[in-house]
């Protein structure tokens, strides 16, 4: 395809799925709506088993009551809040990739520039090259483990009879693209979805044990061969991840914190001062490993 013409088409096809989650998760709200009732009483059921098996006194409270306390007019404020300030960032991004599009012109120039064109040159070409070919395959493994995982999720969940099976698939392809807790986060939310919905606890352990099971399955005997080293982060390093790039930008900053953490490695590979720092970020001591792939020519100038 030729270059002029894949930008737009990535724009395209990028709105489009934005448009169709958008479209899902509305429709499954509005089908979440139409069972609130049967919710409610099951709430309201488990409340008071839970009152009886731990021996509190008094009247147990509703969830009606619960929500009261929690202030649905607040709540709906911070809502619509939120949604705002999410359309301002979305307009923001988009707005900072057109000017991003038009600089990368002229950035090989500018790298020219700056190295020249001898060894220093081919060195960051090369940098450049294996930071792009490590984030390329690390959301290309991610994505086809999210659909294969979702696949599976949704077919378990429709035998089991939960409600709103497509609605929780979407919401486990994209937790999948969070390491090690996105999995978890998953389980247990379609999980608790099982235990209001369900009076027994056979579909509710089904449920648990149907998702974790694929997650497990998938994500420790598939997902490695696919993976290769394109994350060679230690398991801590990818928690620690977490919990910095989550604290500096929040959901978003979970969402990239893998390949953030593997740019940075990379990029501290490169000098002797800094080596150090990314042969401790790695998962086995090599920051830069000897893959054929990545010592490929690049047909793209950086």
């Amino acid at each position: 395809m030729p270059r002029w013409l894949t930008l737009p088409f990535a724009l395209v096809l990028v709105l489009s799925l934005v448009a169709l989650v958008g479209f899902v998760v509305v429709q499954n709200i509005g089908a979440m709506a139409g069972h609130y009732s049967a919710y409610e009483t099951r709430i309201d059921s488990m409340l008071a088993q839970g009152y009886s098996l731990l021996g509190l006194g008094g009247q147990p409270p509703t969830f009606a009551n619960l929500i009261a306390r929690l202030d649905p007019a607040q709540i709906a404020t911070e809502v619509g809040q939120g949604l705002r300030a999410m359309a301002s960032d979305v307009v923001f991004i988009l707005i900072f990739m057109g000017f991003m599009f038009s600089a990368a012109a002229v950035m090989p120039r500018k790298l020219d520039f700056i190295f020249g064109k001898g060894a220093e040159r081919e060195a960051a070409r090369s940098v450049f090259h294996r930071i792009r070919v490590s984030m390329e395959r690390y959301l290309w493994v991610q994505t086809v483990i999210s659909v294969i995982i979702t696949l599976l999720t949704y077919i378990t969940l429709t035998v089991i009879g939960v409600n709103n099976a497509l609605f929780w698939s979407f919401v486990i392809f994209f937790l999948n693209y969070i390491p090690t807790i996105g999995s978890i986060v998953a389980t247990v939310l379609v999980a608790a979805a099982a235990l209001v919905q369900f009076d027994t606890l056979g579909p509710i352990v089904a449920t648990a044990v149907g998702v974790g099971a694929w997650q497990f399955l998938v994500g420790n005997f598939i997902q490695p061969r696919m993976t290769g080293e394109s994350l060679n982060l230690s398991a801590v390093v990818v928690l620690l991840a977490l919990a910095l790039w989550g604290a500096i930008w929040g959901i978003a900053g979970a969402f990239l914190a893998a390949p953030l953490t593997v740019m940075l490695m990379i990029v501290l590979a490169q000098f002797e001062s800094t080596r150090w720092i990314a042969i401790l970020l790695s998962a086995d001591g090599k920051p830069i490993p000897d893959n054929g792939e990545l010592n490929k020519s690049d047909p793209a100038t950086n």
